[in-house]
């Protein structure tokens, strides 16, 4: 499909007759990424491109053909995934593509993600991914955006331009957002994610499928907090005390990430924590000042260390008690060690670092996002963050070294860190293959009726794919079960009084000492909030897209999508106004055991626990996995590993 004889021999080795159409495309896309990585690029494929909208007409048909061909589309992401989809979009017959990622491109990128080679390190994902894609079809109107798909340039206007998005994310975040922003736009939006040799594929469309929030999310693993901050015993432990804690009291927030228990097992250990936190916040006032690396270190490799050797009944029963650390002997250049390689590779990111190199990498981490730190800005831990896996690489081994643990180099505790599970680009070209054909689907209005599709290798049945029957939206979602409303204002005369008395004490008769308004988890109104009412909505740090949700304990809620019209004066209510009564309950849990589905040869399946497809969205509380210690989330960068 899609094809030419240049590409056939590739195709016969890559298609199976029992996966059928799907794993076909699957195919092609395997075969142009093995085509274009072995510099089989030629001229005269250059030339095919030329005559491709031929073939596709043939495939597709005249009039699926002319919707993909006049159809705007959005790819969210430029990795893994977003390479093989950019390459698939060009090529299917889609002349319009905006691609939009955050990201440069790292050297560990180049195994899998296709569009980028050697000399595009350290370069901008998106704008890369567009000069290479239009290699494959010039034709192509490729607009690329390196930016952040939440920054607020991208309003929900920009959103409705488009026909359709692709998901091709590796951030929980940011797969909300965007996915409640095409709810509120009424774009369908395709999902897509990937974790080893599994995936999945499908579509959300407000009121015809469930959407990404309609099923909680796998909560990762958590470590008890005396475990992490007094006894650590595995290199772990030592790395989730460097991320989750240290990192984010010196440079992030301080609650963000921390490991929370409430029982009484924790309570003198939370106690503690609260004390090393009062003084590190202390030692936060000499950030920058030449006597700050000293002060960070000498408190938590020495001081902090000293009192746990002081509590003697804990080290009574165990074999090694901890070592603390001497900032002066690790400063003085008679103690260096020769630095060990232990390794031919000739990879500096996986040689094991001594003592010494850590304490120096230490220092000089600290300094670097200490001068990104100073103004109040705060810090996130993100794996690709140089700065940032430096520092806790440097601090996790020299706790691991007091502590008598093994340490890890750094490439070790980016997986670690990161919670990687190594990406298959096999698996990428296939969910992309299938990405494309759902938006066929889409295009021919069955959205409501094409199935889920998951990749997995362990099944009862001969085949790869594995379909299930799309679910009808979850009436206990907080997200997509709340009728919404589009409502016209100008963000900086409007008052949030302006919208209270307009639309919701007038036209929805709701008692203004009944609701509250949020947008997101912030309060804006309530009883005790009055003098909200009369600020801008500027002032209250509402843009343009902003989602107000209105609650009455009488009327229900409803979700006001703010939309910018510059010079309005009166506040303007595109859509109808008519709040509903949610159900406070726990979200449902689809019943995998109850439901049925047919497989590709009509046959009624019984799905079971035992056979259902791992999600490879997060939503794995529906779906049991062949992997049971794996918390999916799309993309192949940021996969959830549970220990």
């Amino acid at each position: 499909m899609l094809l030419n004889s240049t590409l056939k021999p590739p195709i016969q080795l890559l298609y199976f007759p029992m996966v059928g159409k799907a794993f076909h495309i699957a195919g092609w896309s395997l075969a142009l990424s093995w085509i274009s990585s072995s510099h089989f690029l030629h001229t005269s494929f250059i030339h095919d491109a030329m005559n491709r909208d031929i073939q596709n007409v043939r495939t597709l048909g005249n009039s699926l053909f002319d919707k993909v061909n006049s159809s705007r589309v959005l790819l969210v992401g430029a990795g893994g995934i977003g390479c093989e989809l950019l390459k698939n979009l060009v090529m299917s017959g889609f002349k319009n593509i905006e691609v939009i990622d955050l990201d440069t491109i790292d050297i560990s990128n180049l195994n899998r993600q296709f569009l980028f080679q050697r000399q595009h390190v350290k370069k901008a994902k998106a704008h890369v991914a567009k000069e290479s894609a239009l290699r494959f079809n010039p034709s192509v109107n490729i607009v690329s955006h390196q930016a952040n798909i939440m920054d607020p340039e991208y309003t929900l206007s920009w959103f409705s331009s488009f026909d359709v998005v692709f998901n091709a994310l590796d951030n929980l975040e940011a797969r909300r957002y965007v996915n409640q922003m095409c709810l509120v736009a009424r774009v369908p939006l395709i999902e897509t994610g990937t974790t080893g040799y599994l995936g999945q594929a499908y579509v959300i469309e407000k009121d015809k499928t469930e959407c990404f929030d309609c099923q909680p999310k796998e909560t990762p693993k958590s470590y008890p907090v005396c475990t992490i901050r007094s006894t650590p015993s595995q290199p772990i432990h030592c790395i989730v005390w460097a991320k989750s804690y240290l990192f984010n009291q010196l440079f992030g927030n301080a609650e963000e990430d921390e490991p929370q228990e409430s029982d009484e097992e924790n309570k003198e250990e939370l106690a503690a924590l609260a004390r090393e936190t009062k003084a590190l916040n202390e030692i936060k006032a000499s950030m920058g000042t030449e006597a700050y690396p000293r002060k960070v270190f000498e408190k938590v490799f020495t001081t902090d260390i000293n009192r746990l050797l002081s509590m003697e009944d804990m080290w009574k029963n165990r074999d090694r008690k901890p070592v603390p650390l001497d900032y002066d002997t690790l400063s003085s250049a008679d103690n260096k060690e020769e630095e060990k390689d232990d390794n031919d590779t000739g990879l500096e990111d996986q040689k094991m670092w001594n003592l010494h190199k850590c304490f120096d990498m230490f220092k000089d981490s600290l300094g670097r996002l200490s001068k990104r730190a100073m103004g109040g800005n705060v810090l996130s831990f993100d794996k690709d963050d140089d700065d940032a896996m430096d520092f806790v690489t440097a601090t996790a081994n020299l706790r691991a070294h007091i502590f008598n643990i093994p340490q890890k180099s750094r490439f070790q505790v980016k997986s670690m860190a990161g919670n990687i599970i190594p990406a298959i680009a096999t698996t990428n070209a296939i969910i992309a293959g299938i990405a494309v054909m759902k938006s066929f689907a889409v295009f021919r209005g069955e959205s409501s009726t094409t199935k889920r599709i998951y990749l997995r290798t362990v099944t009862r049945q001969p085949k790869l794919l594995y379909p299930e029957n799309p679910s009808s939206p979850n009436p206990l979602c907080g997200v997509c079960s709340a009728p919404s409303a589009r409502v016209n204002v100008d963000i900086d005369t409007t008052r949030l009084a302006d919208i209270v008395n307009t639309l919701v004490v007038k036209k929805m008769g709701m008692d203004l000492e009944d609701i509250s308004i949020m947008d997101k988890s912030r309060l804006l109104y309530d009883m005790d909030l009055e003098e909200n009412l009369e600020l801008p909505l500027t002032q209250l740090q509402i843009r343009d897209g902003t989602i107000l949700r209105v609650v009455s304990d009488d009327h229900g809620q409803i979700d006001l999508v703010l939309q910018q019209k510059p010079g309005i004066t009166v506040v303007e209510a595109i859509d109808p106004l008519v709040p509903k009564i949610i159900q406070k309950e726990n979200p449902m849990k689809r019943a995998l055991d109850e439901d049925n589905h047919d497989d590709d040869d009509g046959n009624d399946i019984k799905k079971s626990k035992t056979t259902a497809p791992p999600s490879a969205n997060a939503e794995s509380s529906k779906h049991a996995g062949a992997a049971e210690d794996v918390v999916v989330v799309p993309e192949d960068d940021d996969l959830i590993m549970v220990n």
